[in-house]
């Protein structure tokens, strides 16, 4: 008995292939051909036979019952019977031999297809209306000529055959001619010649309509004409039609691709129309009488009709003109089918609305791939209100008690069953419709253990659905604990919550051990907790905190007295003995260094009340109670403790928070704000030099810009200075227990800036301007009044422009956020944690980030979780504090903190080397456990949630940053930061003033060691304070620039000379407008030109033609444009600019000019390496045994900037408008002390490389959240970066299979480069039979053919080395990676979808189901998590009933056992 075999593959569907459809295809899955255009019989409202539903072609339309009525199902289960009785095993395939109707299930009727015969071929609508145009790339026909052709407007030539000989025309093969044309040459040519065969060359054929296409598509040679493109492209030296070749070159390659997997060209062209099952396009009855139809019945009805009057037509011999209008007709019905959309003027219903056809089905929110593949409803659910839940445990909710016994209804019943209170399923249910007392008590018991779903839409991250245990409660809302409510962004004002039941036990053991509430403490963006007291909470568990001294009028009881325990002090103030404010002294366990020690403090009884909560290893904590100080403690105790404690300690803190806030009886009062006396003086101060500028620019001595942005800056000053009276006043008032100022400082609700409103002045207003492309975003009269005053009508009438926008943008936002978090999602589902270790070399280095002076974030917070890429050692001793490949952790983060290191190098997902996804080492820790990373986490979904779900947080409006925190001065100046030496390098000075670019400031102490404590560059045209070799003291200013212009210093003193400089009529300025090369010279006496400066478009000229001037003076003032109105485009509208990499059309023309050196950025010449180290190149190392291959970049990458530690070097960064000094990872030293404009991502790319432009990319991005307080944790954003610059631009394709300009994965670039690297291109093939000219062979069997033709005297072969691919990287955004990804099935469900699958089907793509979206719309398991695609385990081969498991090694067996035993 021979063996069969089966495979069992692990998952249903491993891939999916899409491809062309051939006629005899489309006729194989037919099940028989659609004659007529009817439907349904209105008298028997049955199907009519070979129409729309006949149910000969695609079933019966009730199960086991036929059309005639000659076998019900009663009658077809008596002969399955007998069948069966006689061994008739064959029990498919009944039809009844009256009506020919299968009798079978009418599900059937979803299935089975059906089929038109055409009469005249129909082009495909996708094939010649998509861009770009498939059917004119391959033909080299514009899309107007085309539909000319398909719409039987124009003759085109296919042969010209002898109608050349004749009369002098000169007719080429694929020229148009009108019917007048046509029937010229018809008449000039012999009669004889239309009876030749087609494929004798002296025919001429002319035709018209899908049926010559076909013809011209056959005859098309693929590969001969890729060659010609290609020799075209060479010779091609116009830009313009280079690209068009490209866009030609790259249908054709898809279409060899296709031909090469058994796809026919020709196939696009329709022959046989197939016909959807009829239960996909429903005909249902309405109670009127009449018909609910589906659109598609409509075009195909419309097609029939077309299709049988064109076959009578043709039948009678009807006149040619009428036969090629009908043609016509019956091309844009079909067009419409497929269509819709697309055509210029769609198909439309009575009621004027476009109809339906197939690819809208497929198309956007509501089309087949979004609406039920994607997202699908579910049962098992209910939705209500929501309530606050003071006494719920973190990890409960309630649940009504009607929801309760709806959703766990069919539980109920089996447990009433079982009980036998009931004896049938319907008396059951009719026992909980009457909800019987009796139930209640099964309910609660059935509730144990079998959590819910509680979800808020919108789901921005995953912390949107978390599971509850419930409790059964009275009412009709759900009760929320409201520690969860951060997390689900929900609040009690009316907001609604759905409940889902987990149903299988794989679904419930995940609810409990992964979703439950009490196990998300950790918010995964950041790693910080988000189960954070916040509101009342906070703001009682402040007021128990807060220290209240004794003063004359009123004593604190129990004030200095000692204790000798916690207990002691609670049985105290529980008998009054104590007030909760009281200071008092107390024995403690305090954590040190060598564990919990013993120790009398100082300290209030509110704190000795709280710490009795506390979890005892952590020790005392001696803590006023805020926001942060919370967050802080809870991730303390997190790291420390285990979830459940945390958890106990979480919901104790609530209790407490709640009732303090109580019995605080904390309100707001309006006494409780107060307007400082300052306020007059501060205004009238500010009033004085407001009219000082304006004095200034009347004058001419400054220009509009530096008068706006000085006007700007000064009240902004008078508003900080303002706000700080402010709030030092109520700091100060009733010691701090102002109500107002607690809900402030406690960070419970309301900011500094809403105080300044109450009480300070409203303050400057926005302008309702759309664009801030034109600066001056801000009116620059403030407003003056505060809300406690009251606004003039003026005032008011200002102030309503920010209200009105700020509901506009709320709406607006929303969407927004979604659809980045939509494209960020696509963009990168299928990066998962693939594997252990890649055992990459490369890694970031890391520094803390700065702003000016001041650190934002500290360098233990940005490595924390991260893996160290090589061993960090102590700078002092050279000791090792981590080694490589170790996580950074809280317990070792304190040795880098002590050792004042500044940079570290780390692993990131940037420089994974892992083919798929991501490895755990280049990842780091899980940050919603605090845990290493498990294989198989969806990684990329988790940075695309994180970054999108702050997003509604962000503003949608251009906001103002210049000189916000504090004067913009400051940061335009060089102070010493300790007492030292000054030592300049490579300085010119003229009268003080720095005429030199790469200048250079170090301070050096004063001892004979003379270590370098400050290095700072200087910037051209800064005035000196400081001589050289000269002792400062802290804080002494060293140097001073203009902040608001880049200026040009005279060198020499002289005469002024104008050349091509024009003068603004308006304005009487000289302002550069336009680029005639306008200079500026320097002259003596003599008229010599000793110097000559070229001027940037938009420079003001301070000095006038024939003007005398000394050297030192300014010449010339440019505007520095970031600065224009010290505005920047901020929150969601920049940050979509960042993740498409769009680049700013004005970029600076700085860059761009020969005024380039006036900017010049780079520390060191030596940091703009050779141009084509950033290009990826292929190293032909002989002595390289295995061929690997690497990037060919250099790595050296430094960025630190205002270093104390002398291994570091000093950088100056024209990064973005907010200054941030973000130390990622680049040898280009910036240092972002002075800006002069911003760089576009393609410059960075282009000279500094790709680290340089990821690292960009990060910083800006960052920024937008930083300007708005958000922390996302750096990871998030490298995986994304990762997936935006995963691909490289081919320059030079040598000897490889790549297109020039194409764009390819990194990963296949170097796969082919390596492929060919070990082989030789023939020149010449000599005599050999075997191989031929242009071909790539290996070595080896190069040199053995040549010895054999050496062998036998012939030629021997002439060959050269191989020219490998030289390529570019290149960013692209989001979308774009979106769309090009491997899978057609995850692009197709993103965007385009028609246009993805149709390029998918002409090259006949193969899907590998790789990512999580392909396998959703598959109804797999998604391979992450437990379904992740794991090697090990192989297929399962059964074969003759003996079962073989391949397997790698007994681990994985036992493997597979404790995960059996986890899931029984």
């Amino acid at each position: 008995m021979s063996k069969k075999q089966y495979k069992i593959s692990h998952f249903m569907t491993t891939k999916i292939s899409l491809r062309i459809s051939s006629p005899e295809e489309i006729l194989k899955d037919s099940y028989g051909e659609i004659i007529k255009p009817e439907t349904i019989n209105y008298r028997t409202n049955k199907p009519e036979r070979n129409g729309l539903f006949c149910e000969k072609i695609f079933g019966p339309i009730k199960d086991y019952e036929c059309f005639c009525g000659k076998y019900k199902k009663k009658l077809y289960k008596e002969i399955i019977r007998l069948r069966q009785l006689n061994k008739e095993l064959k029990v498919k395939g009944l039809f009844c031999n009256r009506c020919g109707v299968e009798i079978t299930k009418n599900t059937v009727r979803r299935t089975r297809m059906g089929h038109i015969n055409l009469v005249v071929p129909i082009v495909h609508i996708w094939g010649f209306r998509s861009t770009p145009n498939k059917i004119g790339s391959i033909l080299g026909l514009s899309s107007q000529q085309l539909d000319m052709i398909i719409y039987y407007e124009r003759y085109v030539v296919i042969q010209p055959g002898i109608a050349n000989s004749y009369n002098n025309l000169s007719i080429k093969k694929l020229d148009l001619l009108t019917e007048e044309e046509y029937t010229y040459i018809l008449n000039k040519i012999p009669i004889g010649n239309k009876y030749l065969y087609d494929n004798d060359p002296n025919k001429f054929i002319a035709k018209m309509g899908a049926e010559c296409l076909e013809e011209l598509l056959i005859r098309v040679d693929l590969e001969v004409l890729l060659s010609d493109l290609k020799k075209e492209i060479k010779n091609e030296e116009s830009k313009q039609r280079k690209i068009e070749l490209f866009k030609r070159l790259n249908v054709v390659e898809c279409f060899i691709e296709g031909k090469k997997k058994g796809n026919k060209i020709e196939s696009i062209i329709l022959k046989v129309l197939p016909v959807i099952p009829p239960e996909l396009r429903p005909l249902v009855p309405l109670d009127g009488g009449g018909y609910a139809s589906s659109d598609l019945n409509d075009f195909y009805r419309r097609i029939l009709i077309r299709n049988n009057r064109l076959k009578r037509l043709i039948h009678i011999s009807a006149p040619e003109i009428i036969l090629r209008n009908e043609k016509r007709m019956l091309q844009e019905a079909v067009d419409s089918l497929l269509d819709n959309s697309k055509k210029i003027l769609a198909v439309k219903s009575e009621s004027n609305r476009p109809l339906k056809s197939l690819s809208d089905s497929l198309k956007g929110k509501q089309g087949r791939f979004r609406q039920n593949l994607l997202g699908k409803r579910v049962d098992y659910s209910a939705r209500s209100v929501i309530v606050v839940g003071p006494k719920l445990k973190l990890h409960e909710c309630g649940l009504p008690k009607e929801i309760a016994a709806e959703i766990y209804k069919p539980f109920l019943i089996r447990k009433l069953l079982e009980r036998k209170i009931v004896r049938t399923v319907k008396s059951a249910k009719k026992l909980i419709s009457k909800k019987d007392p009796i139930i209640w008590d099964i309910l609660k018991y059935l509730l144990k253990g079998h959590p819910v779903l509680l979800n808020r839409a919108p789901t921005l991250h995953r912390l949107g659905i978390q599971s509850f245990q419930p409790k059964l409660i009275e009412g009709k809302a759900i009760l929320l604990h409201p520690l969860v409510c951060s997390a689900f962004n929900a609040d009690f004002d009316g907001d609604q919550m759905a409940v889902h039941l987990p149903l299988s036990n794989e679904a419930i053991l995940e609810a409990k051990l992964l979703m439950l509430a009490s196990q998300n403490i950790l918010n995964p963006a950041n790693g910080y907790p988000i189960t954070v007291p916040s509101q009342d909470m906070v703001l009682g568990l402040y007021y128990m905190t807060k220290e209240l001294k004794s003063t004359y009028e009123s004593k604190i009881k129990g004030e200095g007295m000692c204790f000798s325990s916690l207990e002691e002090v609670e049985i105290a103030y529980n008998n009054k003995v104590v007030e909760i404010h009281a200071i008092i002294k107390v024995k403690v366990k305090i954590l040190e260094n060598i564990g919990l020690i013993s120790k009398i403090i100082k300290t209030t009884v509110g704190r000795v009340l709280f710490n009795i909560v506390v979890p005892p290893k952590v020790g005392y904590i001696n803590k006023l109670l805020t926001n942060k100080s919370l967050r802080k403690i809870i991730n303390y105790i997190l790291y420390n403790t285990n979830i459940p404690t945390t958890a106990k300690f979480l919901d104790k803190i609530k209790d407490l928070g709640y009732y303090h806030a109580f019995k605080g009886g904390l309100s707001f009062n309006l006494n409780d704000i107060s307007i400082p006396k300052e306020k007059k003086s501060l205004v009238k101060r500010a009033i004085e030099k407001v009219s000082l500028v304006k004095d200034n620019y009347n004058l001419g001595l400054i220009t509009n810009n530096e008068r706006y942005n000085q006007i700007i800056d000064i009240w902004t000053n008078t508003n900080v200075s303002l706000t700080e009276k402010v709030i030092n006043y109520m700091r100060k008032s009733k010691q701090g227990f102002n109500s107002v100022y607690m809900m402030l400082d406690s960070g419970a609700r309301s900011s500094k800036e809403q105080i300044r409103q109450l009480s300070g002045m409203r303050g400057l207003m926005a302008k309702p301007q759309k664009t801030s492309s034109l600066g001056s975003e801000i009116i620059e009269n403030p407003i003056l009044s505060n809300f406690l005053e009251g606004l003039s009508i003026l005032e008011y009438f200002i102030s309503t422009h920010g209200a009105r926008k700020g509901l506009a943008d709320t709406a607006l936002k929303t969407a927004d956020a979604g659809y980045l978090t939509r494209r960020l999602v696509d963009s990168a589902q299928d990066v998962i944690i693939q594997e252990d270790d890649c055992k990459t070399l490369l890694g970031i280095k890391i520094s803390a980030v700065k702003k000016k002076e001041k650190i934002i974030e500290t360098l233990s917070s940005r490595v924390l979780g991260r893996i160290a890429l090589n061993n960090i050692y102590d700078p002092t001793n050279n000791n090792v504090l981590i080694k490589s490949s170790q996580m950074i952790d809280e317990k070792n983060i304190n040795l880098i903190e002590k050792a004042s290191i500044d940079t570290i190098e780390v692993r990131s997902p940037l420089t994974c080397k892992s083919k798929t996804g991501i490895c755990r080492k280049c990842y780091g820790r899980n940050l919603a456990n605090g845990l290493m990373i498990q294989k198989g986490e969806a990684i990329g979904v988790i940075a695309a949630q994180s970054i999108g779900e702050p997003g509604t947080q962000l503003t949608l409006r251009t906001f103002h940053v210049g000189g916000t925190a504090g004067n913009i001065y400051e940061y335009s100046k060089i102070k010493a930061k300790y007492d030292g030496i000054i030592e300049y390098e490579d300085i010119q000075v003229v009268k003080n003033l720095v005429i030199s670019r790469s200048s250079e400031i170090r301070l050096l102490n004063n001892h004979k060691d003379k270590v370098i404590l400050m290095k700072k560059k200087i910037p051209y045209g800064a005035k000196l304070y400081v001589s050289n070799k000269q002792l400062v003291k802290k804080n002494d200013i060293i140097c001073s620039w203009d902040p608001y212009n880049a200026v040009i210093i005279a060198e020499f003193t002289g005469k002024i000379r104008y050349s091509n400089i024009e003068r603004d009529e308006q304005t009487g300025f000289k302002v550069i407008s336009e680029r005639k090369t306008p200079t500026l010279k320097i002259v003596n006496k003599k008229n010599e030109i000793l110097k000559s400066y070229n001027i940037p478009v938009g420079a003001h000229l301070v000095v006038n033609d024939g003007d005398i001037i000394n050297e030192g003076s300014i010449l010339i003032k440019i505007p520095i444009k970031d600065l224009k109105s010290g505005d920047i485009t901020g929150g969601l509208p920049r940050l979509s600019e960042l993740f498409e990499a769009r680049n700013d059309d004005d970029d600076d023309d700085y860059y761009d000019s020969d005024y380039y050196d006036y900017y010049d950025y780079s520390d060191d010449d030596d940091d703009y390496d050779d141009y084509d180290d950033y290009y990826y190149n292929y190293d032909d190392d002989e002595n390289d045994n295995d061929n690997d291959y690497d990037y060919d970049y250099d790595y050296d990458y430094d960025y630190d900037s205002d270093s104390h530690n002398s291994y570091s070097h000093n950088s100056y960064s024209p990064s973005s408008n907010d200054n941030y000094d973000y130390d990622y990872d680049s040898d280009s030293d910036y240092d972002s002390d002075y800006d002069y404009g911003d760089i576009s991502l393609n410059e960075i790319l282009d000279i500094k490389g790709l680290r340089a432009a990821q690292k960009k990319l990060i910083n800006e991005i960052q920024e937008v959240y930083r300007s708005q307080g958000v922390k996302i944790n750096d990871k998030h954003f490298e995986v994304i970066v990762r997936q935006m610059t995963q691909k490289v631009e081919i320059i030079k394709s040598g000897d490889t299979s790549f297109l020039e300009g194409n764009i390819e994965y990194t990963d296949v670039f170097l796969e082919e480069n390596k492929r060919i690297l070990n082989m030789k291109f023939i020149e010449e093939s000599g005599d050999s039979k075997k191989f031929f000219k242009g071909q790539l062979v290996n070595f080896h069997e190069l040199k053995k053919e040549n010895y054999l033709l050496k062998l036998s005297n012939k030629n021997k072969i002439l060959f050269r080395d191989v020219i490998t691919a030289i390529s570019k990287p290149i960013i692209q955004g989001i979308t774009k990676a979106a769309l090009q990804t491997k899978s057609f099935l995850s692009a197709a469900s993103f965007q385009e979808t028609t246009k993805v699958l149709y390029e998918a089907a002409i090259s006949n793509k193969t899907d590998y189901l790789n990512g999580l979206k392909e396998n959703v719309i598959l109804g797999n398991k998604i391979p992450a998590g437990t379904g992740l695609k794991k090697s090990s385990y192989e297929e399962i081969i059964i074969g003759d009933g003996n079962q073989k498991l391949k397997k790698k090694d007994s681990e994985i067996n036992k493997k597979l056992k404790i995960e059996n035993k986890i899931l029984k």
